[in-house]
């Protein structure tokens, strides 16, 4: 690139962020620490969580296996097809994720329901969630119990924080950030173009050096939960994440489609900021790249291959299959485009906002419920999440019937 994408003063300010959270070593080293079962359940049991997590582990014993569909269907895999993974959205915390297990195992004979590979949550990551056990049992259920690959969570900067918090950061970083009271003690980043009510879908507004509050919010739920994926919505928070996460590979992030990279065009942008920081062994902290939904099966596999001669490695593409009824086109259905993607020999992580239909709390407003009326509403949200994986799990099995290999998490294996 001719113009280099960060100044030495944002470098500063992320270095001096990093060094304020104790430094890469420190960040890699306690994410890995807090992702370990045994460490979570001991902190989840003081946290008052500890039954939840003791009955999931005996729930998990119940679910339906893929063993069976493969013997019972006499499947075989063609090595010229690509691999398909599966992702849901939606895993809404502790209540909903523990009442999604219970449907699962209730459902086993009758509507058996796979474990998907990967798993998307658009809960705030507020003091409450992060601190109180919420995240930390919903990681504990989805990666360390049901075997899922990934957890995404999603760093919202609009979050109300203590006000304290911005004043220290602004004392660490060198940089000033415009923010309003809530209260007596909290405060919010002044978002111009609001949206919603984290702004526009909780993280494209990152005006100034407001990507520093995505990053810190990011490393301190990395480091009270052992949680290592985040949903990134923003070109230059992107850019921030590839530079802070250089050293720290515990730390990984999901480029949303709501970046737009619905065209090659934008796909090589998007290659040329991973490429700008890219790490030694040609890793990025970049693990996943939403294609946008304008997007067809042509120019996914274009982006395959734009991926593929790059030389960055472990990354991976992901498609929706469906949406939620008000994040975009009504009937939203890439069912033949992920077919036409996985016969070509592509790989994808086909993925679900909604089952297709249009089901209630199947909807964004889900996504911003205080943490009150999520857990009021857990059996109804948990019912959701429950039909999209079980979507995925038949558009799985109609995959591994044509011989397409699809993956799904390890409690289902």
């Amino acid at each position: 690139m001719k113009y280099e994408l960060l100044s030495e003063r944002d470098k500063k300010a992320m270095d001096a962020l990093k060094k304020f959270h104790g430094g890469a070593k420190k960040i890699n080293k306690t994410i890995e620490f807090m992702s370990k079962l045994e460490n979570r359940k001991k902190i989840l049991k003081e946290k008052g969580y500890g039954e939840m997590i003791a009955d999931a582990e005996k729930l998990i014993k119940k679910f339906p296996k893929l063993e069976k569909f493969e013997k019972e269907n006499k499947i075989s895999y063609q090595k010229k097809f690509g691999t398909a993974r599966s992702q849901v959205s939606g895993f809404q915390g502790a209540k909903v994720t523990h009442h999604f297990m219970k449907k699962v195992v209730k459902t086993a004979k009758t509507n058996p329901c796979m474990v998907p590979a990967e798993m998307i949550s658009v809960v705030p990551l507020t003091d409450h969630y992060v601190y109180s056990g919420d995240l930390m049992a919903t990681l504990a259920m989805t990666e360390n119990i049901m075997g899922t690959s990934k957890y995404c969570s999603t760093n919202l900067i609009g979050i109300p924080q203590p006000e304290k918090r911005f004043k220290e950061l602004e004392k660490a970083t060198g940089e000033k950030f415009e923010r309003t009271k809530c209260d007596k003690t909290n405060s919010a980043l002044t978002l111009k173009n609001q949206g919603t009510f984290f702004g526009n879908f909780g993280g494209i507004e990152v005006a100034n050096s407001n990507h520093l509050i995505y990053l810190d919010g990011v490393t301190r739920t990395a480091m009270e939960t052992g949680g290592d994926f985040y949903l990134n919505p923003s070109w230059s928070s992107i850019i921030a994440a590839c530079y802070y996460a250089k050293d720290i590979p515990k730390l990984t992030f999901k480029v949303s489609m709501l970046l737009s990279t619905q065209t090659t065009m934008q796909f090589r942008m998007l290659l040329n900021i991973i490429n700008a920081y890219i790490r030694k062994d040609g890793t990025t902290p970049i693990y996943e790249i939403n294609i946008g939904n304008g997007a067809d099966s042509d120019t996914f596999i274009q982006c395959a291959k734009e991926l593929k001669a790059s030389g960055i490695k472990g990354v991976s593409l992901a498609a929706h299959i469906r949406i939620n009824p008000d994040l975009g086109m009504a009937n939203f259905d890439w069912t033949k485009n992920a077919y036409k993607v996985l016969e070509s020999g592509t790989d994808i992580t086909y993925k679900y906002e909604s089952d297709g239909t249009s089901r209630e709390l199947d909807t964004m407003a889900a996504y911003f419920l205080s943490d009150e009326e999520r857990n009021n509403l857990s059996d109804k949200i948990g019912d959701v999440i429950y039909y999209k994986s079980l979507k995925a799990t038949n558009d799985g099995k109609d995959f591994m019937k044509k011989g397409i290999k699809t993956l799904f998490g390890k409690g289902s294996l």
